[in-house]
């Protein structure tokens, strides 16, 4: 389920904040990590809480450094990504915690709860997405790749 999270998050946070300035690695870092609950449940991940704890924490924590403030706020919102393209905001106790219970481990993650075939389905959107937005944001050119896996940052001449 990597592919799905972070192709759709790169292509819905490009094409809705169209700002150069995103790091989009961390965009797509933070639409994947939460994956790693697969193993053993929902944990902190898939929680509303924690996005924004983390907002907050980028927020506080880099008070006064505006540009690296910037780039780190991509990490929380590709999280804000998963949690909307997994429909954990569909599930109250989940995305809830802890206002509607604590025990959030019994619940099972939302990827988890999909058959094998929508899972290919959905990886399969994700390879689209990234295909897509790699001819749309040029990164079959060379330079134009290179800036990106160096800053994450898109050319400012296609975004927008």
């Amino acid at each position: 389920m990597f592919l799905w999270f972070a192709g759709l998050a790169f292509v819905g946070v490009a094409l809705v904040f169209s700002s150069p300035a995103v790091d989009h690695r961390l965009v797509m870092a933070g639409a994947v990590v939460p994956v790693i609950e697969w193993g053993w449940g929902p944990l902190l991940l898939h929680t509303l809480v924690f996005s924004v704890a983390l907002m907050a924490l980028v927020m506080l924590g880099l008070r006064g450094r505006r540009l690296a403030q910037r780039q780190w706020l991509a990490l929380p919102i590709g999280l804000f990504a998963h949690l909307v393209l997994d429909g954990t905001w569909a599930d109250r106790e989940l995305f809830w915690w802890p206002l509607f219970g604590t025990d959030v481990a019994s619940a099972g993650i939302p990827e988890s709860t999909r058959g094998v075939g929508v899972l290919v389905a959905m990886e399969l959107a994700g390879l689209a997405a990234l295909i897509w937005a790699v001819r749309r944001y040029q990164l079959t050119d060379a330079d134009r790749r290179r800036q990106f896996v160096r800053t994450g940052r898109l050319d400012r001449a296609l975004v927008g």
